[in-house]
């Protein structure tokens, strides 16, 4: 996906592309997992369309659920969902990131004569 040590630097452009690309793939991966909460919320914890969004998105930004939970199976969509948020939110991280990780490591491992041949 990205060059190899041994290529040049990718042109900022090529870089500002696959930022774009890394961040509209983490942006759809967070919005599937923020429908699937909001279902499980409203289907299973019985809550309406705007209580299960609250809840939803709390749950995925990691500051915790807003409304009482009461039945067994919301308590335990609940934590599953807490985890599984958990999981999407370092993912979609690394994602992001990963481009941009990438420009700085390889910018740092050029070496010197790949920079004469810029000149």
């Amino acid at each position: 996906m990205f060059e190899k040590h041994s290529q040049q630097l990718a042109p900022r452009l090529v870089f500002l592309g696959r930022l774009l690309k890394s961040m509209i793939v983490s942006g759809v991966l967070i919005m599937v997992a923020l429908i699937l909460g909001v279902s499980g919320y409203h289907w299973i914890a019985g809550l309406n369309w705007i209580d299960a969004l609250l809840n939803a998105s709390m749950i995925l930004g990691g500051m915790g659920p807003v409304d009482q939970l009461t039945t067994s199976a919301a308590k335990i969509f609940a934590s599953a969902y807490a985890l599984f948020s958990g999981l999407v939110l370092v993912g979609a991280t690394g994602i992001v990131l990963a481009p941009i990780m990438h420009r700085v490591l390889h910018k740092f491992h050029i070496d010197d004569r790949d920079l004469e041949l810029d000149d």
